[in-house]
């Protein structure tokens, strides 16, 4: 790979953290736009979902890694931490684009 590309790369994981992290910071320290059990939610799960995105963009592993010879239990292991990081982010984003926009139209 080269070196422009490894900087684009780079380039587009610092934007998606720093918008992801405006997002949390809106979610915690503002009121929230969404009703209050999405809110509730995605103040809960978020910080999990950080570290949980990490790991996955570390280990570069697939986001959902599922086989046919798993057992249910291991399977639903494997699908509640990507479905609630999932619901996370669109929550989180969701809020911080309302709140950005309603800031907006208000001044």
């Amino acid at each position: 790979m080269s070196s422009k590309s490894k900087g684009l790369i780079l380039i587009q994981r610092v934007l998606i953290w720093t918008l992801y992290f405006f997002s949390g910071f809106i979610l915690y320290s503002k009121k929230g736009i969404l009703p209050s059990i999405l809110i509730t939610f995605s103040r809960i799960i978020y910080p999990i979902s950080v570290f949980w995105l990490q790991i996955r963009i570390k280990k570069r592993t697939n986001f959902l890694p599922i086989d046919s010879k798993m057992t249910t239990s291991q399977l639903w292991f494997n699908l509640l931490p990507v479905i609630a990081s999932l619901l996370t982010v669109i929550f989180s984003l969701t809020n911080g684009i309302f709140y950005v926009l309603e800031k907006l139209i208000n001044s």
